[in-house]
């Protein structure tokens, strides 16, 4: 599909008849509030006009990304489907720094073994959702790739120049950090707008790329390099830059993603919802999306899914009549999780969701039940006791689920405890081989969210 032929088709209906509206690539990402700021207006007649190509980088803080990157690695998705050619960069070199942009303190620096093992995780992430190898591949580049060649005399004297201390200062992101006299900012991090700045005039040089997206807090740096690409070339030209200058590249955030009470989204009671199911199972990101709050869903629907503008409203209209269903919390968590684990994955997480909520699980797939031993509390326990017959008061003691065999009984002859989903009222009751589901696991649930996996080994 080349970006020239793409349009976004929406129906409306209006009674009896119903009319089709095509709207721009462009039209697109502002209908769903992708776009907060452009460095200019042109930028959507030059992304009508052809394709373009675009970069976003991303830092290897961490072995994986987390869903707060996922609306600009799907915004980058959505430009690649769209016929442009993306670029993700992984800040090697910047990562070794840390961007201060909003961040209260100054970041811990990443050893290079850390760093190193953090840009191979995250490459990995991008290449769940970019496509790497068809006729339109994304490329994967490091900006350590390029930064270590200066030198830092070489850094200060070609790169350096180009900025004023004041234009620096005055950024939102730096100022913040400057007023605070408790933490301040160093040097080493007062830099890293420059490095920024000198990736996208590098990516601009060598990839012909005119556009730079990324979230609302890097503003500061996105623009510093769409002014060094303006000044690196008036100076290749021996003059000055001026205010008739063409702009030759562009820049474009989108919002910052929030929760509609104010706190940070992707964060939970256990911390980060991670891209890499070792260290977020598909079941709990799953659950993630599906615990999305009504007031929420509208805008993760139109910021993360890939559904039609008219089947979001939809969705939106069945939350407000029918919240109880939670049918785009559903319909949004399938294709999330679909699309960043895979078909397979999203069954496992959909069959453990039934499973958790009282289905039966003796019929249950070895891979739902590795969901579940991925979600929920466990207690390995040696095959020989429960070939020998284990009794299910000791079980409850021994894992805490019950906090001593008195208390176990209680909950069991109370009514409280179930084995596979089946109440036991006996507190003589032992749990045996028989009650393994696929060999391996036994589910135990004290009340009505209390669950414990038995890992028989």
């Amino acid at each position: 599909m080349t970006v020239l032929a793409w349009v976004c088709c929406n129906t409306l209906s209006c009674g009896d008849s119903t009319k089709a509206i095509t709207m721009s690539f462009y039209d697109e990402l502002q209908a769903r509030g992708i776009i907060k700021q452009v460095t200019s207006p042109k930028l959507r007649d030059a992304m009508q006009a052809r394709a373009i190509t675009l970069y976003c980088g991303f830092d290897p803080t961490s072995d994986s990304l987390h869903v707060g990157s996922l609306l600009p690695l799907l915004t980058l998705k959505r430009f690649q489907d769209a016929g442009h050619k993306v670029i993700a960069l992984a800040g090697g070199a910047t990562g070794m720094i840390g961007d201060p942009s909003f961040k209260a303190q100054e970041r811990a620096l990443l050893t290079e073994e850390l760093l190193a093992r953090n840009l191979r995780g995250i490459t990995a992430v991008m290449g769940k959702f970019l496509d790497m190898h068809e006729l339109n591949p994304a490329k994967a580049v490091n900006n350590y790739d390029w930064t270590r060649k200066f030198s830092f005399i070489e850094f200060l004297r070609d790169v350096g120049k180009h900025f004023t201390v004041n234009h620096m200062m005055a950024k939102e992101s730096v100022r913040a950090r400057l007023e605070d006299r408790e933490h301040g900012i160093s040097y080493t991090e007062f830099s890293y707008m420059l490095l920024q700045a000198y990736d996208f005039y590098h990516l601009y040089v060598e990839h012909g790329c005119q556009l730079q997206i990324g979230g609302s807090d890097q503003w500061g740096n996105i623009t510093a390099g769409t002014e060094l690409i303006r000044r690196m070339k008036a100076h290749a030209q021996g003059r000055e830059v001026t205010d008739q200058d063409e702009e030759h590249a562009f820049g474009l955030t989108h919002p910052l993603v929030m929760k509609s009470d104010g706190t940070k989204f992707g964060k939970t009671e256990g911390g980060n919802v991670w891209l890499d199911r070792d260290k977020t199972s598909p079941y709990q990101f799953y659950q993630f999306w599906i615990q999305a709050q009504d007031a929420d869903i509208g805008t993760y629907l139109r910021y993360f899914s890939f559904k039609p503008l008219p089947e979001i409203e939809a969705l939106e209209k069945l939350t407000q009549s029918q919240p109880e269903k939670r049918e785009a919390q559903q319909a949004l968590a399938r294709e999330m999780t679909a699309m960043t684990h895979g078909k397979e994955a999203l069954a496992a997480a959909e069959e453990a969701t039934q499973i958790l909520f009282g289905a039966d699980p003796t019929k249950a797939s070895a891979a739902t039940l590795r969901e579940i031993r991925d979600s929920i509390p466990q207690w390995s326990v040696p095959a020989t006791r429960v070939q020998s017959g284990l009794s299910l008061v000791d079980a409850l003691a021994e894992s805490g689920l019950s906090p001593s065999k008195g208390q176990a009984r209680k909950d069991i002859e109370g009514g409280g405890i179930s084995v596979n989903n089946q109440k036991v009222s006996e507190s003589a009751f032992a749990l045996k081989s028989e009650h393994q589901l696929a060999g391996e696991y036994i589910l135990l649930r004290k009340g009505k969210k209390n669950y414990l996996l038995v890992w028989v080994r």
